[in-house]
């Protein structure tokens, strides 16, 4: 591995100049960038993904649902469809992408749209009435074109950017000098009761702009959430907290980071057999035998399938679900939150910038 990581670095840097290239063009406006007059928040990161961007997006939602009109504007990763898409209650992964879909799923009241063209996709949401007075631009720090009015920069408590380096050697989507970009750099996935002397460690390690102000959130899970698995009926059923020694789980994954949810469920239950796929994945008919067969294999009376919350929305859409049918199918829900003080300054960070503009 080390060998080959050598063997890539030169191509490390050529796509870490380009971008660095690409910026600069950018900051000496000799690309434009389009600005509108609403707040639009970015949430992103340096890194090629798994630092909890969908969460993040969920944590902004609740907090500004109630006083202001919320769109979230999505790339719609993983979808089989082109252009501007505003989801419908209807949509798809398929249609929309797996992290729209949870948006709209869990916050009906908001609009969720889709669109790989950001100043087209807001140009489009401005048209449809109600107009939003915010919109969340999720997983844009690198998208230019648009200049929105505050962003996000998250990375992970356990591969900091400062620890990472340009793809393919390592995971950086462009030098760690783009971080300066950020308003907020938000440390995630980070311990519960992460010590002062800790938090110190890292914001000088981060080395962050006078400007900018770092924050540590950690993941809350819930209880699981039994769904039916079926292509006629993809509703929920309840949520129950069955999670013991006796219980042996297959734990099914198509993300870019599964070890936290692992770490989770370790020790709280007898087993756990893992069934990993890349992120984003579209489970086949294939996959699903595979997935099936996997699950029979388990020498336990008392097993069951569980999954995230992500990847239960490209589960629900795919027209090979009734393979799983007859299987006791979980998806654990997550949250996010933030250590000691930061909540409320967070918060309030936040909302200044949008009542302000």
């Amino acid at each position: 591995m080390k060998f080959l990581k050598i063997l890539l670095f030169p191509f490390a840097i050529l796509y870490g100049c380009l971008t660095w290239v690409r910026n600069r063009l950018y900051d000496a406006h000799l690309l434009s960038s389009t600005s509108f007059d609403i707040p639009l928040i970015v949430v992103g990161n340096l890194s090629m993904g798994g630092t909890g961007k969908s969460p993040h997006i969920e944590y902004l939602i609740r907090l500004l649902k109630n006083e202001f009109k919320i769109t979230t504007l999505s790339l719609g990763y993983g979808r089989n469809s082109e252009g501007f898409i505003l989801a419908q209650d209807t949509s798809t992964a398929n249609e929309i992408g797996d992290e729209p879909l949870q948006f709209k799923t869990k916050f009906p009241e908001i609009k969720v749209a889709v669109d790989a063209k950001r100043v087209n996709g807001i140009n489009k949401l401005l048209q449809y009435p109600p107009a939003p007075n915010v919109i969340l631009l999720d997983d844009a720090f690198q998208h230019r074109a648009v200049k929105a009015g505050f962003y996000v920069l998250l990375t992970d408590y356990q591969k900091l950017y400062v620890n990472d380096f340009m793809f393919p050697t390592g995971t950086l989507r462009e030098f760690r000098s783009g971080a300066k970009r950020a308003d907020i750099i938000i440390v995630t996935k980070c311990p519960v009761n992460l010590s002062e002397e800790k938090k110190k460690d890292i914001i000088n390690r981060l080395h962050p702009s006078p400007n900018q102000k770092i924050y540590f959130s950690f993941i809350k899970y819930g209880e699981l959430v039994q769904v039916k698995p079926s292509t006629n009926n993809n509703n929920l059923i309840n949520q129950i907290n069955i999670l013991n020694k006796d219980i042996s789980i297959l734990l099914l994954t198509g993300i870019a980071n599964p070890k936290p949810i692992e770490s989770h469920l370790e020790g709280k239950v007898k087993s756990i057999v893992p069934a990993t796929f890349s992120d984003h994945h579209q489970f086949s008919e294939k996959d699903m035998m595979a997935i099936l067969n996997l699950f029979n294999t388990i020498a336990s009376e008392n097993k069951i399938l569980v999954t995230t919350e992500k990847d239960w929305m490209r589960l629900k859409s795919s027209v090979h679900l009734n393979l799983l049918s007859n299987l006791p199918l979980f998806y654990l829900p997550i949250e996010i939150d933030f250590n000691n003080n930061d909540k409320q300054q967070f918060n309030n960070q936040i909302l200044k910038y949008v009542r302000g503009n």
